[in-house]
């Protein structure tokens, strides 16, 4: 009933029967891919009031966890792999990367090159639709939990550090400028020779402005 699509491989037709409702695809985490396309057959369709859930076992993991669905009215989806710092695309997990891409879930980075299973469920249609809304709902959570006092510092300090730079840089124009006059008309080929300046010394010495001098 089923196929699942990866990128520079053979369409996967032939999952595992589990029962007459759950079917399972092992997938390969190497080479590494960036998308799975789950999708029903051509001439298939799901029983009336019924839905596909798809889920997903990462390697390393014991529990599937749910990705999202594909119906009779929408008989395929596109789950995005996220990249993370541990390893390549596979590795990483499942996001959402646009509209048109459904929502997965995240991944330990240190999860080792194996294989992942997808599994697929043929359930309850208002079921899989009310797991869903869960699904949003604990993510939505999830991502309104507030900035740690760490990350709440390390916002600050980065806008005093782009205010202090902002600063620099105007100085320095403000100097150059003026050594053009003391008048308050200023000719515009003295801007022109300050930015040509200005990125000169940058190419030169592109950290001259972290230096509390600015010069």
């Amino acid at each position: 009933m089923f196929g699942v699509i990866i990128s520079g491989r053979p369409v996967l037709t032939e999952p595992q029967t589990i029962s007459t409702t759950q079917f399972a695809f092992s997938l390969p985490t190497s080479p590494p891919f960036s998308h799975i396309v789950v999708f029903l057959l051509p001439g298939t369709t799901l029983p009336d009031g019924t839905a596909a859930a798809v889920y997903a076992r990462l390697a390393g993991s014991t529990e599937f966890q749910l990705l999202g669905a594909i119906a009779n009215e929408k008989p395929s989806a596109i789950f995005k792999v996220n990249k993370t710092a541990a390893g390549g695309p596979a590795e990483g997990g499942f996001g959402d990367e646009d509209v048109m891409v459904d929502e997965g879930i995240s991944a330990p980075a240190n999860v080792a090159t194996s294989n992942i299973t997808l599994g697929i469920s043929v359930e309850p249609a208002a079921q899989v639709a009310a797991n869903l809304e869960q699904k949003k709902a604990q993510e939505s959570t999830a991502s309104a939990v507030p900035p740690t006092d760490l990350e709440l510092v390390k916002r600050a300090d980065k806008t005093i550090e782009t205010k202090v730079l902002a600063q620099r840089i105007i100085k320095n124009c403000y100097d150059f400028l003026t050594s053009w006059g003391t008048g308050d008309t200023v000719p515009l080929r003295a801007f022109q020779a300050w930015w040509t300046k200005f990125e000169g010394k940058l190419d030169r010495d592109p950290s001259f402005l972290e230096r509390s001098d600015g010069g």
